[in-house]
């Protein structure tokens, strides 16, 4: 949130319980009386010629990895294990952010974000998001849109 700030960057805020063991978001916040945001996932992976990249796309959706080799400029993408998330962002899963990861990470956002007014990104904690107009996400990242998910 501070780098948003410095940036002048508008966001929301938005909480919810954390369950290790349901990460289903619609109980809890339909528990609060409230809507399901729309969320983007931060998936971090690593390309057999440029290293780690990240891919944000919507949480329901699944990554297309040829896509994301492609636009990344590898041949081949895998995640990265678990166990590596935090050494490499800085991030524990389940909390894992585009904004103000360790180091500077090419970041991808699926392209079907741009007819979006807000998306909502995890804001570095399990329970908290960070809801941003797209293209602000992709200025504050250095982004670039790319079509990422399976169709």
């Amino acid at each position: 949130m501070r780098l948003l700030d410095q940036q002048k960057i508008k966001y929301a805020l938005f909480e919810y319980h954390y369950d290790p063991d349901n990460l289903e978001l619609k109980k809890p916040v339909h528990d609060n009386g409230g809507e399901v945001p729309l969320i983007y996932k931060t998936l971090v992976a690593k390309g057999d010629k440029t290293g780690i990249v990240v891919a944000v796309i919507a949480r329901d959706a699944k990554l297309h990895f040829k896509r994301l080799a492609k636009a990344s400029g590898n041949k081949k993408i895998t995640l990265i294990a678990v166990k590596e998330l935090q050494t490499t962002t800085g991030y524990i899963r389940g909390g894992c952010s585009p904004i103000g990861m360790k180091k500077p990470f090419p970041v991808f956002i699926d392209a079907n974000a741009t007819r979006e007014e807000i998306i909502y990104v995890n804001a570095g904690l399990r329970g908290l998001l960070i809801g941003v107009e797209p293209n602000d996400l992709q200025r504050m990242v250095n982004g670039v849109f790319e079509e990422l998910i399976e169709a």
